[in-house]
């Protein structure tokens, strides 16, 4: 059943907490890794369950790799959207993550120094 796995997925915190990112802009992994202060290889872990569960899509941009909320799953649930704009947005963790991605955007660091600095 598809909506077991989604809701499977929606059950882990750090991946609603990337949901969140996601549904701000199209990120790397660096800046999720940034914005969540965690590991890059515990981010990557999240973003392969998120795409195995058709979450999210990516696109590679020269060496780096972009990730962004599939619209398609978006249109066939309608009632993500909601979680994702609404309920979300309310969590503290959820907002301090995304005042630092706007902070580090802002400041225009790149993926290379983000990788380094996290």
């Amino acid at each position: 059943m598809k909506l077991v796995k989604i809701f499977k997925v929606l059950g882990d915190e750090t991946r609603l907490r990337i949901l969140n990112l996601l549904n701000y802009s199209e990120l790397c992994v660096c800046e999720i890794t940034y914005a969540l202060s965690a590991t890059q290889s515990n981010i990557s872990r999240h973003l392969g369950k998120l795409t195995d569960a058709n979450f999210v899509i990516s696109s590679k941009k020269a060496q780096w790799v972009s990730y962004q909320i599939n619209p398609v799953i978006l249109a066939e649930y309608p009632f993500l959207r909601t979680i994702l704009s609404q309920e979300i947005n309310n969590e503290a963790k959820c907002k301090e993550d995304l005042e630092r991605l706007l902070d580090c955007q802002h400041k225009g660091m790149p993926c290379d120094w983000l990788e380094n600095n996290s």
